[in-house]
């Protein structure tokens, strides 16, 4: 029996990640040491009291049934958080709506939000779902680049003003992954003006807002004058609290747009298991020393990696926030793709190729800070020994 596909799969490479991972097993099959920062999965521990408000909950047989809703509780606990730890207030239970991690509610609201033909401002590079989400919704990409020159933020005199005038929202995502960078209020403020000025939603990531290096703690979006008018954030506890498998994320902000999406995610899921909910009810409301004390050790991390990869004659990489660093390819290579094999095959280390993050990635690859310093400190040494 021939069987025709969907064309939208067209829109859509080889995932990158399985691509590098089935090579990583090949080589352990042959009993090479590999350092894999490919993919950015914490190797940090949950914290005791979100595992146990999980299994506590799962004790109870009522728990197991549909959700339906998110809890009241729920909804108030990222009321009260986004006071407590942004210092933003006005934030109320209909701005409120859970979603299944961040890449599964990014995926999802393009189709909420767009017609076939509408433009989406992605920026470039970017976490690959970005595009995807907008490519499923069968809407246009229009890519604003994220370059050195402007410190790899979003310039948004930089965007053609036609282009913006179409756009139906834009994506921004800081601190940045895959780049590394870290908003500023300047930069903040004049993407809100920029949406008023072309009546543009801002669709705004903010996994990453507890791993901020070098100087105060990170901020929400709606930390910034006007932004509740003018924007949505997709807020995730997955890096915060090393929850990455139990898919815990939040849109919030505009309540028009969180019940259009409300009512799209209400056709396809029963949500959010309900000892889930119970977690994150306890992520938020518990005590946030340790995930400070974890910053710190990213912090480590990231000082040990930039140090050594300098040391050995590569620019210092973009690396300013979240679990990653960005670093442009030594010897003034070009090809992101060739030069991970090259350094899996010579070094055993396992990076991810800028190009697979959009047009502007390539010429960089990606690593993330999932190894302890010392380990870093030998992954670096191999890259050294390979002579690259």
């Amino acid at each position: 029996m021939s069987m025709q596909f969907s064309s939208r799969l067209d829109s859509f490479g080889d995932e990158v990640f399985s691509t590098l991972n089935a090579r990583r097993l090949k080589l352990e099959a042959e009993g090479r040491r590999l350092f894999n920062l490919s993919i950015g999965t914490p190797d940090f521990a949950p914290m005791d009291h979100v595992v146990s408000a999980l299994t506590d909950a799962a004790a109870d047989p009522a728990n197991w049934k549909y959700a339906l809703a998110d809890l009241p509780e729920l909804k108030q606990a990222v009321c009260d958080y986004y006071e407590r730890r942004f210092g933003v207030g006005g934030i109320t239970p209909d701005m409120v709506a859970s979603v299944s991690g961040t890449q599964e509610g990014v995926g999802h609201f393009g189709l909420a939000m767009l017609d076939p033909g509408d433009t989406v401002l992605v920026p470039d590079p970017c976490y690959p779902v970005f595009r995807a989400g907008a490519l499923l919704a069968g809407a246009q990409l229009a890519y604003y680049p994220l370059q050195a020159e402007h410190d790899f933020l979003p310039y948004v005199d930089g965007i053609d003003p036609a282009v913006a005038d179409r756009a139906k929202y834009m994506i921004v995502s800081l601190p940045s992954n895959p780049v590394g960078s870290v908003g500023t209020p300047e930069v903040y403020e004049r993407i809100i003006a920029f949406a008023r000025e072309h009546d543009l939603l801002i669709v705004h990531d903010n996994a990453y807002s507890d791993i901020v290096y070098d100087g105060p703690a990170g901020k929400s979006f709606f930390s910034y004058p006007g932004a509740l008018e003018v924007g949505v954030e997709f807020f995730s506890l997955s890096k915060s609290f090393n929850v990455t498998g139990a898919r815990i994320g939040f849109l919030v902000g505009r309540a028009d747009v969180v019940a259009a999406f409300a009512k799209l995610r209400s056709q396809i899921d029963f949500g959010m298991f309900l000892p889930v909910q119970k977690a994150a009810i306890a992520a938020l409301t518990g005590p946030l020393d340790q995930v400070e004390d974890q910053r710190m050790k990213y912090q480590a991390r990231r000082d040990a990696l930039c140090d050594g990869l300098e040391a050995i004659g590569w620019e210092r990489p973009n690396a300013h926030g979240t679990m990653f660093v960005w670093a442009k390819l030594p010897g003034g290579r070009r090809d992101s793709t060739a030069f991970c094999e090259e350094l899996m095959e010579r070094a055993g280390v396992i990076v991810t190729p800028g190009a697979s993050f959009g047009p502007s990635g390539e010429g960089y690859v990606r690593m993330a800070l999932i190894l302890p310093p010392d380990e870093l400190r030998c992954a670096v040494d191999a890259i050294a020994a390979a002579g690259l």
